[in-house]
């Protein structure tokens, strides 16, 4: 992998220059924009998706808040596993940064001294927007195309190659999504608990929720099929 990145030639090489080029052109003032957004902004953009999404579930209610909850309560935890497994592939692959093997790129971020493959930013973001999309499309297609977009900053950026961006989505959706079964059925006993408790239940249901979703329904408890089509998005 540290081969290819000598090569000119590569593809891979190649798209670094054309999308880092971008910023040698553009002003000092928006490339410290894409700098705040790719280190901090998406990444705490999307983390704002996840407790928006827990918000509406929790005040939703209904006989799955408890299954909902879990399943966003994965998203961090996705994230973490994933960096975790990354620990050791880039420790495998020892891919130096961009900028230590290429001239002439405009590097935004400095004191970038670890390995470049996989991309920690792209895994953390893509595994978090992945396991939202699990829990609810409408909010996991935004994470995502936020996600895609970070990884376009840190190329642009001259601190990734594509390639280790695109590794990063690999890796974050790998573990996101083979893993959710297992950490549902962890997690949802654990959040069904939570619900039961008179104190902390809250966090999983609003009070005056717990009926809501069911009323009008012609079996008592059960969801109305506008219900169902509206408002409960779970995609797994």
């Amino acid at each position: 992998m540290a081969g290819l990145a000598e090569s000119g030639s590569n593809p891979d090489v190649e798209l670094l220059y054309d999308i880092n080029g971008l910023a040698k052109d553009a002003p000092h003032w928006f490339d410290r924009v894409m700098e705040f957004v790719g280190e901090y902004g998406l990444l705490f953009a999307i983390v704002l998706l996840v407790l928006w999404c827990w918000w509406s579930v929790r005040r939703r209610g209904g006989e799955d808040a408890a299954s909902s909850v879990a399943a966003l309560v994965w998203a961090p935890l996705a994230a973490g596993v994933a960096v975790l497994v990354n620990v050791p592939i880039r420790g495998f692959v020892e891919r130096p940064r961009p900028f230590k093997t290429h001239d002439g790129l405009e590097v935004l971020v400095a004191g970038k001294d670890d390995f470049s493959f996989v991309s920690d930013h792209a895994t953390l973001c893509m595994a978090m927007a992945a396991a939202l999309f699990v829990a609810n499309r409408k909010f996991g297609l935004a994470a995502i195309v936020l996600a895609l977009f970070g990884g376009f900053i840190r190329v642009y950026m001259g601190v990734h190659y594509p390639t280790d961006v695109i590794g990063g989505f690999a890796l974050g959706t790998a573990v996101a999504l083979l893993l959710s079964p297992v950490a549902m059925a962890l997690l949802t006993p654990l959040t069904r608990a939570v619900e039961r408790s008179p104190r902390v239940g809250r966090l999983v249901r609003a009070r005056g929720r717990g009926d809501a979703a069911g009323r009008g329904a012609v079996i008592p408890g059960a969801r109305t099929e506008s219900t169902e089509a509206g408002e409960r998005d779970l995609a797994a």
